[in-house]
């Protein structure tokens, strides 16, 4: 569904999800806001919102399929708040499939800002509904992963959720060049590493 015009959050919800606890905000109409919060900076919920998962029943429920691999794309009333550019490339990133990835400086050419990279990474970067709009989809022109809100386990893991090639290739090269010098990925785990 379209992203539509904002509205001030009126609702509030967290649950848990593989990649930790998430904070969702909206209103009846839309979905406004996804938020981890297992990271560093865990959201509190505005005073004048309400708790209440009622509202978010199908981002709960389309939340859940995808995690379970049955969703590859979400069909959901948006409205998150942005400037007329940000809004533009939060919309190109949902025209990203399931499963692929694209380079900042790729979607800043398909938007028709070759050149803007670094504009395109900022607002990837502000992108209020992560998952929902697959920020995770973008990485560096390297191929290799770049910043994300949820941190860059969470952006592996849901790149390797999706069966992203470049995850696989990006980690089975690491795991080849740990095996060169003998220790593999096991023992780095092990030792925290």
């Amino acid at each position: 569904m379209p992203i539509v015009p904002t509205s001030t959050p009126r609702y509030w919800c967290e649950t848990d999800t593989p990649v930790g606890r998430l904070l969702l905000a909206g209103d009846a109409d839309a979905l406004r806001r996804v938020h981890f919060q297992s990271g560093p900076h865990p959201m509190r919920a505005a005073p004048e919102w309400r708790e209440d998962a009622t509202p978010f029943a199908r981002v709960l429920a389309q939340l859940g399929e995808y995690f379970s691999g049955r969703r590859h794309a979400f069909r959901l009333r948006l409205a998150p708040e942005g400037t007329a550019f940000q809004l533009a490339v939060w919309e190109a990133l949902r025209a990203i499939p399931y499963g692929q990835t694209l380079s900042y400086g790729e979607l800043a050419r398909r938007l028709g800002h070759a050149g803007s990279a670094r504009a395109v990474g900022l607002a990837n970067g502000a992108n209020p509904l992560p998952i929902i709009v697959p920020c995770h989809r973008v990485i560096g022109a390297d191929g290799s992963l770049t910043g994300f809100g949820g941190g860059l386990l969470i952006k592996r893991a849901l790149l390797s959720l999706e069966g992203a090639a470049c995850v696989a290739d990006l980690f089975s090269a690491h795991d080849s060049a740990q095996a060169a010098d003998g220790t593999s990925a096991r023992d780095i785990r092990a030792s925290g590493r």
